[in-house]
């Protein structure tokens, strides 16, 4: 964790898990996943070899900096009692300090890199008003290694999305780029969109996204406006068939799926084909 202990005074302490709180506003999710099972696994076995990294609250408590993933496994595995690093950090060190020892993860969403990138900037903005400093662009620049300014600030955009078209963003249905001109929709206009979406099962390329987007700014979106762009063919589309399953159900057994319908459709077509093939040949 990016701390400076010559700078920041440090104690190691065994903590009680009911006096550790998460870090109010913090960007990054703590699932119950196959990895939260095994960590819980070597946790009961191991005992928890990292300490959590927090910092004191007037209360008598601790905000967990660094850690949530393992308090979250602590308190799934009945331990009451956890090692932990104790920073005397206020809130704007401690949010900085909570991004920077996140961002070298392997698997970051573009949504809690979004949100993570927003915390930091907002407390290196905080920390620039309160000593006297102005110099938000700079601070875009130095939010994390390897990213420009720019790139900082188009995934900042991204906290501008209403919840179910970040989870798009999140798992790949929608890209970056016209996630980003998507963001500058107002909320109900991008609720709008959402349904549109739902409905005709697609989602915006670039160039409808920034299509929506001059619309938007210009006060001109409206629903029938988002079906007609999404309704257009997009480059290298192919044609596809479609049917609702009610339409197909009253062709086969009530128990079949619909992953069950779909494989015995493509069955059906196959030995048709088959059929087809030996007449020809005759």
């Amino acid at each position: 964790m990016p701390l400076n202990k010559a700078k920041n005074t440090v104690q190691a302490a065994q903590l009680p898990v009911n006096k550790l709180r998460p870090f109010e506003g913090h960007p990054f999710q703590v699932k119950d996943d196959a990895e939260m099972e095994q960590l819980v696994w070597s946790i009961l076995t191991q005992g928890l070899l990292t300490p959590i990294t927090v910092r004191p609250l007037p209360n008598d408590e601790y905000e967990v900096i660094s850690g949530h993933r393992r308090l979250h496994a602590c308190q799934k595995a009945g331990i009451e009692m956890v090692p932990a690093l104790i920073y005397a950090l206020d809130r704007d060190a401690a949010a900085i300090a909570l991004v920077d020892s996140n961002l070298h993860r392997e698997k970051i969403l573009p949504s809690e890199r979004a949100f993570a990138y927003k915390l930091k900037l907002e407390a290196m903005n905080h920390q620039g008003r309160t000593s006297g400093q102005v110099g938000q662009k700079w601070t875009r620049d130095e939010i994390a290694d390897g990213e420009s300014g720019r790139q900082v600030q188009r995934y900042i955009r991204l906290t501008e999305l209403i919840p179910e078209i970040l989870a798009l963003v999140d798992n790949g249905k929608i890209a970056l780029t016209p996630a980003v001109e998507l963001s500058y929709l107002t909320q109900q206009e991008q609720r709008d969109l959402l349904e549109t979406m739902e409905s005709e099962d697609c989602t915006p390329s670039l160039s409808q996204a920034i299509q929506l987007k001059k619309l938007s700014q210009a006060g001109e979106l409206d629903m029938d406006k988002i079906f007609d762009i999404l309704r257009e063919p997009k480059a290298n589309q192919q044609d596809k068939i479609s049917f609702r399953v009610e339409d197909l159900r009253k062709f086969f057994p009530k128990s079949y799926t619909a992953a069950r319908i779909q494989e015995t459709i493509l069955k059906l077509l196959s030995d048709y084909q088959k059929k087809r093939q030996r007449e020809n040949a005759r």
